[in-house]
């Protein structure tokens, strides 16, 4: 009964929103850096899930500016963010530009993606003292009602290690389309459909 009152009064106090100013990128980027892969052990990595890629501070307002990202809040602190990559920063980034060549030559419904109306989820993350909350559905929930009426599918890539993660995605609707390689990791290519 006290852990449903604490999860009750934490949800009460989280407030989903899109990104307005650098302090809440720079919160973006803090709870980034906390949850890399490469700053946390392996038992921690396989239980709670990890995060591979590193964004720029510059890189993180050049997505904003394209299109603002997806954040919890509490308070003043981001403790949840799912980013949104649109085409205009696909070649800004690596990873992202590999997965946004891979989409592009993926198919769907045997028809391939490239042209296809569809956003990129750049990265998502919720903070550890806020997970198994359900804050993924609903920072994802606010990701499809900002941008529904722009796209027909919400796309991102999950490592194959990460089951804590992929579990997450199909839960709030999405399914695996094709994978790919990148840095030495398997990755699971996952496309939502927004036009059910």
């Amino acid at each position: 009964m006290a852990a449903n009152k604490s999860f009750q009064k934490i949800m009460k106090t989280v407030n989903i929103t899109r990104v307005t100013s650098d302090a809440e990128l720079m919160g973006i980027q803090q709870l980034q850096t906390e949850n890399l892969r490469k700053f946390i052990d392996a038992q921690e990595a396989d239980s709670q899930g990890f995060l591979m890629a590193e964004y720029s501070l510059e890189f993180l307002q050049s997505m904003h500016q394209a299109s603002p990202s997806i954040i919890a809040k509490d308070g003043e602190k981001v403790v949840g963010y799912a980013l949104v990559a649109t085409q205009a920063v696909r070649e800004e980034h690596d990873l992202l530009a590999d997965l946004f060549n891979t989409i592009d030559k993926t198919q769907f419904e045997g028809k391939t993606l490239m042209g296809a109306a569809y956003v990129v989820v750049g990265q998502l993350c919720v903070s550890k003292d806020y997970r198994g909350q359900g804050l993924v559905q609903q920072l994802y929930g606010h990701f499809r009602e900002s941008l529904e009426t722009e796209y027909h599918f919400c796309i991102t890539d999950v490592a194959q290690a990460n089951a804590r993660s992929l579990k997450a995605h199909k839960n709030t609707g999405y399914q695996v389309i094709d994978t790919l390689s990148y840095g030495g990791i398997g990755w699971d290519i996952v496309l939502w459909d927004w036009r059910k």
